[in-house]
């Protein structure tokens, strides 16, 4: 009779521990309570795969804050943690919040650790997503169940404990919050030159003086990637000894080049975007702890923006982005190595 009864409960049994695994499997999906630097921050992540969605708020109170839409990774092997603000969704905020929108939107790396069997912290680094260089601030964030600020991700994040970890939902609430936008191709309309009107050619005219050529010499890459603004795109975290990267024309193949800077130095240029991989190869041991890689549009091609669609193959991850540049911006990518 006692083994019948257990044979009843073993399939509940099973059920509960493949829940539970899979619930401490995902703990870094949650809410985030804490400071980077002296600013009060509350962050939601939902993990899928690698992947992290979710979104941020940097406050001074419940009604005085500004909110991002947040992208990033997490690595389940080392429990490395890397997450920027995407976009901003809402700005309710006093500059004493962070300053200046545009510039105060953060890159953050950090550790996921359990100190206890209830507590759940990361712990690391954060600045501008701009800029490298920026300055770091001491970033510390605890797991909390009930967050100040109510938003779709709460109902989510519920839901992805019980193992509703649906994906549709999550892309469905990433595009509700918006993303940075990409500007589409267009192509430049082709103009008609009406033909000559044939009329009785008069005495030539006597040999005019030569003229200095007064033509502005184009700019040169270093003078384009000095000159325009670096503008975030995506952030790379490697893990590997080596990052290969593949740049390809992201819509109709119309001329495209580009010129490619790592940390401030031209290291390829008048890379022709076609239908086929453009292939790169950078060491691990060649990298900084934090590194700018900037696309600079060398052209527009016929039909502008300059835009890539780049892929990234670190050992066995893939990481994929679609890159533009103009004559105002360059693509910027942040490689974080981890």
């Amino acid at each position: 009779m006692m083994k019948k009864a257990l044979f009843c409960y073993l399939p509940i049994l099973m059920l509960t521990c493949i829940l539970t695994f899979s619930v401490t499997a995902q703990t870094i999906t949650g809410a985030w309570k804490g400071k980077i630097g002296n600013t009060k921050v509350e962050l939601k992540l939902v993990k899928s795969g690698d992947s992290l969605s979710g979104t941020s708020y940097y406050y001074i109170s419940k009604t005085n804050y500004r909110r991002y839409s947040v992208k990033g990774y997490f690595d389940p092997e080392t429990n490395a943690v890397i997450w920027w603000d995407d976009w901003m969704i809402e700005d309710h905020s006093s500059r004493a919040v962070m300053g200046t929108a545009a510039v105060d939107a953060q890159l953050s790396v950090a550790d996921f650790n359990c100190p206890g069997e209830t507590v759940m912290l990361l712990d690391g680094t954060s600045n501008k997503k701009e800029s490298k260089d920026a300055d770091k601030k001491n970033l510390h964030l605890e797991k909390i169940t009930a967050p100040q600020f109510t938003d779709d991700w709460d109902w989510v994040i519920e839901n992805y404990t019980v193992g509703a970890n649906d994906p549709y939902i999550i892309d469905s609430i990433n595009q509700l919050q918006g993303s940075t936008p990409y500007p589409e191709e267009k192509q430049i309309p082709i103009q008609t030159i009406p033909a000559p009107v044939l009329a009785e050619q008069p005495a030539p005219a006597p040999a005019p003086e030569p003229k200095i050529s007064t033509t502005t010499k184009p700019s040169s890459p270093e003078e384009k990637f000095a000159s325009r603004k670096k503008v975030l795109q995506t952030v790379i975290p490697v893990t590997a000894e080596t990052i290969e990267l593949r740049f390809y024309d992201n819509a109709q193949v119309d001329g495209d080049s580009i010129a490619l800077f790592l940390n401030g130095r031209l290291i390829f240029e008048h890379i022709r975007l076609t239908e086929q991989a453009y292939t790169i190869k950078i060491k691990a041991s060649d990298l900084g702890a934090d590194n700018e890689l900037v696309m600079v549009a060398e052209n527009l091609g016929s039909i502008p923006p300059n835009t890539s669609f780049m892929v990234a193959i670190v050992g066995d991850k893939r990481y994929e982005a679609r890159l533009f540049a103009n004559e105002n911006s360059s693509a910027m990518v942040r490689i974080v190595k981890q």
